[in-house]
């Protein structure tokens, strides 16, 4: 039971206040809402109601309003809530204004709780981490929002991206193998990632599925159902995301079986996958892609391809080899428009071929692949493409180097990269919804 006694003055004032801030940085999911409705703020049917709110500022606003009429214990639990779901930065922010602001209206009544109380940082040691590869990475900021001017200047050249939500976008990962017939590691620290990528998407307006610890044939089933979903036909693009062992070319199912890359991406080619003809199709791809450790080298200071004319040539004489009716066929195939079998693809890989990323692994912040894509997106992505955010990710990684001082993986090293089949530039225009 809640009670007659609803929120505090000052508690309803500081989430006024901060209200702006909140919709544009909070992220409302799964894990925020059941905390609530442990705590008793929430209902089963209020949280249907959030989380049926298509964008996140629309769930984001939906809590806003309700929260200040569940009770004296609501503020308190957001407060918790917030802590559990890593956005202390948005407790911070209402503590420090409480704090500053709740003594003109009840200037002996103490804070609520200690619940949302950020502890002083612990002191990094060896072994709180699984091969302490490099120092603390920035604390993960909340996306930044496209402005309506720069949409405006940049959507002639870009991939349309109007749809609420985005799209569509896929998160396959396996950490724990059968070990009883597999010789794979535990990917420790890959749970950190799934669930990085799973905030992150969710924040830019994806609807994300995420799923976990499959078997080869498991991830076959996933993708080919993913990629037949109807809701692909109102979307604006999609995202796949991969994380496992890997080889090159191939990433393991935990029954050691291999999935081919190549027919990932054929299950999303423009034969098989007609619904997301011309749109983009996003790949992360967190897996090794062979056994070699880059140890890095001492740093010193210090013809374009062109279309061969022997094809039309060839196709040309063909043509006039042929009967009427062929000719004639071949007349009404022209007057539609042919599209390669596949494009408008772009795959970002953690590592080079023929390199492993085991060692990159942190079970704290995850892999350091995945924590510089989750950092540029957040704080690139308002105002540049993709592709010019995976350049900025391989420059990132390029600076990085492990710290594991008496093992070889000490001073090692790691570079990523990218392919590309865009024929646009690829701009997410996070949070900005031009028909609204």
């Amino acid at each position: 039971m809640l009670g007659d006694c609803g929120m505090k003055e000052w508690e309803r004032l500081a989430l006024r206040k901060n209200s702006v801030t909140f919709l544009r940085d909070l992220v409302v999911d799964d894990l925020l809402i059941q905390c609530l409705q442990q705590d008793g703020i929430l209902t089963e049917n209020m949280a249907e109601t959030i989380m049926a709110k298509p964008t996140s500022q629309g769930k984001s606003r939906q809590l806003l309003f309700l929260l200040p009429k569940r009770g004296p214990q609501a503020f308190s639990s957001f407060c918790a809530a917030l802590t559990a779901t890593e956005q202390q930065h948005l407790c911070r922010l209402l503590m420090d204004f409480t704090e500053k602001d709740k003594s003109f209206s009840e200037p002996s009544l103490p804070f609520p709780t200690q619940e949302c109380v950020i502890p002083a940082k612990r002191a990094r040691t060896h072994e709180s981490m699984e091969m302490c590869l490099d120092a603390d990475s920035p604390v993960t900021t909340a996306v930044l929002p496209c402005t309506p001017e720069f949409y405006q200047s940049h959507r002639s050249q870009a991939y349309p991206m109007r749809s609420c939500p985005r799209g569509l976008a896929l998160v396959l990962s396996n950490v724990r193998f059968d070990s009883a017939n597999v010789d794979l590691d535990v990917r420790r620290g890959g749970e950190v990632d799934d669930e990085t990528l799973r905030r992150l998407f969710m924040e830019l307006d994806f609807t994300v599925s995420l799923h976990k610890d499959l078997t080869a044939e498991a991830m076959r089933r996933c993708l080919e159902q993913f990629a037949q979903r109807q809701e692909h036909a109102k979307y604006d693009c999609t995202v796949v995301c991969l994380l496992s062992h890997g080889v090159e070319g191939s990433v393991y199912g935990t029954d050691g079986q291999l999935l081919e890359l190549d027919w990932v991406f054929e299950v999303f080619d423009n034969a098989r996958c007609p619904l997301l003809q011309n749109k983009p199709k996003m790949f992360f791809i967190q897996a090794c892609r062979g056994e070699e450790m880059d140890n890095g080298v001492d740093q010193l200071d210090g013809q374009e391809r062109t279309q061969s004319p022997g094809c039309e040539q060839r196709d040309a004489g063909r043509e006039g080899e042929r009967d009427d009716k062929e000719r004639e066929e071949k007349d009404r195939e022209r007057l539609r428009v042919k599209l390669p079998q596949r494009s408008d693809m772009i795959c970002g890989f953690a590592t080079l071929k023929g390199f492993s990323t085991a060692a990159m692994r942190n079970t704290k912040k995850g892999s350091w692949f995945i924590q510089e894509l989750n950092s540029a997106i957040r704080q690139k992505s308002n105002d540049t493409h993709l592709a010019d955010i995976l350049v900025q990710v391989n420059s990132r990684i390029k600076s990085r180097e492990g710290y594991a001082p008496g093992s070889a993986h000490h001073r090692c090293k790691e570079m990523s990269e990218f392919t590309s089949s865009l024929c646009k530039d690829l701009y997410l225009f996070p949070k900005y919804y031009p028909n609204n």
